[in-house]
């Protein structure tokens, strides 16, 4: 990077879709007009996709299609320009190549890249590509339609800044040595299921979180903090923290039905659902049991059934566990009402009566800290909490007071958080120092019993299960070259866990 700041006189008017894969970093390459120069610097100018002669639905991909059809640029006076790139490498596309490999390193279909070149010679165009600091708005050029694929006058020169790269400088490379060699992408099937989940992700936070895993695991998300919190403010909030950090306040107030709802919140939160329409026995977030109706039911995957209880500084009577029996057995019934695990939320510490009938009824009773406390666990780190494993700890003498069990539960899967992220740190810091590609399971044994930081001990086997697990498409922490037998599968790094 230079000390002078670039400047970019000119836009590159692409399709609104072709900058968005860009912007997503899904892509590295743009179909302009003529050949490019390397280092020549442009503005992105998003056109409209309806002045290309082929239909969407046949030039992208089904994986993009999705996200083309919703980044079309409108029909406006003004353009917003949110990213500016430099030319790397231009090639001119041979009348001979098959375009089906190219196709899946882009969002182009073969089809649709087979009809630009019976058109036109065609120059594949790669392209680094930088967010700027704040999006500029432009007046619309007036020959757009002749303009697609060409460069068009900027109204004034822009400054740009190469502080937020959309790839960082390792998977840029990568991109760019896949597609240069043509080399087909290594998980495909990811990539349907990431565009399958996309129209999911502005309405549900799992959906997003896991769109982020799979775009950081197919290497089109490597976020350098910087760009991170750029990207974040352009993109919509994960709602999970900002009202899960409000249950303890909540429950320790005076806002009884506020914090009904909040309990409901956290408990579908963390994974149970309830399929009831009867309103007195839900798990409506929106509402609560009323009059004669249970403050919390769970039907899957187990039964769960629960009293709240918000106070600022008052004792729980016993009255609040003859509720809990009467309405449950009333909803639900006797026979439903004995399978349910039952629990207490509230604030304040039960009286001496309330206890022991608790006890007497195999109940529990959960501060509102520590439901908080389970639940931004289940929000940060998305498949840490074993319903299962939290169901030992609810239905196991001695009842009464569950907070100390669900405590030491929540210590037993940060360890195991802890652990994995030591083990990921042992493979990428092996292969900085090495130089090697790859890490045998026998040398990431080795550096984890020298470790000084190793939790636990551990028998080579369950590494290796830790291995397998860490390596899963689905969890893309590492990647894993199989063996012809276990002890000779070799492993290497992708990414982090941000403990």
């Amino acid at each position: 990077m230079t000390n002078q700041s670039p400047i970019a006189t000119t836009a590159l008017c692409l399709p609104a879709p072709d900058i968005e894969a860009l912007i997503q970093g899904r892509a590295i390459a743009a179909l302009p007009r003529f050949f490019i120069h390397r280092e020549r610097i442009f503005a992105l100018y998003p056109g409209k996709a309806s002045v290309n002669p082929v239909p969407a639905q046949s030039y992208y991909r089904p994986s993009f299609l999705a996200a083309a059809q919703t980044s079309a640029a409108p029909d406006s006076e003004t353009v917003l320009i949110k990213a500016w790139a430099r030319c790397e490498q231009c090639q001119i596309v041979s009348e001979s190549e098959s375009l089906e490999t190219l196709s899946a390193l882009t969002v182009w279909t073969a089809e649709g890249l087979e009809q630009i070149r019976q058109r036109q010679q065609m120059f594949l165009t790669y392209l680094r590509v930088y967010l700027l600091p704040e999006p500029t708005e432009i007046s619309a050029h007036p020959q757009e339609s002749e303009k697609n694929g060409k460069f068009i006058s900027l109204p004034d020169r822009l400054t740009v800044t190469e502080s937020l790269p959309v790839l960082s400088d390792r998977l840029f490379a990568q991109q760019r040595k896949r597609l240069f060699n043509r080399q087909p992408p290594p998980h495909p099937e990811l990539e349907k299921l990431q565009g399958a989940i996309a129209p999911l992700v502005a309405a549900s936070s799992d959906a997003l979180q896991l769109d982020r895993d799979i775009r950081q695991f197919l290497g089109w998300s490597d976020l350098e903090p910087d760009l991170e919190t750029n990207l974040e403010t352009l993109a919509p909030a994960d709602p999970d923290l900002a009202w899960i950090e409000t249950i303890a306040e909540t429950g320790n107030s005076s806002d009884g039905h506020g914090f009904e709802k909040l309990v409901r919140r956290s408990f579908i939160e963390l994974g149970f659902s309830n399929s009831n329409r009867n309103p007195k026995a839900s798990l409506d977030p929106e509402a609560t049991g009323g009059a004669a109706g249970i403050d919390l039911y769970c039907e899957a995957p187990y039964p769960v059934v629960g009293e709240c209880k918000a106070s600022k500084q008052k004792k729980v009577p016993n009255s609040v566990t003859s509720q809990l029996i009467h309405l449950g057995v009333t909803q639900l019934g006797q026979t439903e009402f004995d399978r349910c695990i039952k629990l207490l939320v509230a604030a304040g510490q039960l009286t001496k009566e309330a206890l022991k009938a608790a006890i007497e009824n195999k109940m529990n009773a959960m501060r509102p800290e520590t439901l908080q406390k389970l639940v931004e666990l289940k929000a940060k780190y998305r498949g840490s909490i074993d319903l299962w494993e939290l169901k030992k700890c609810l239905e196991a003498e001695p009842f009464g007071v569950v907070d100390d069990k669900i405590s030491a539960y929540i210590d037993r899967v940060q360890q195991n958080i802890e652990l994995r992220s030591l083990v990921i740190r042992l493979v990428k810091t092996y292969q900085e120092n090495s130089g090697d590609k790859e890490v045998g399971v026998e040398a990431i044994y080795g550096s984890y019993n020298i470790s000084p930081n190793r939790p636990q001990r551990l028998e080579k086997s369950d590494l290796h299960e830790i291995l397998i697990e860490l390596s899963s498409p689905l969890t893309g922490y590492l990647g894993r070259t199989k063996g012809s037998e276990w002890q000779g599968d070799r492993f290497y790094f992708l990414r982090e866990i941000r403990v």
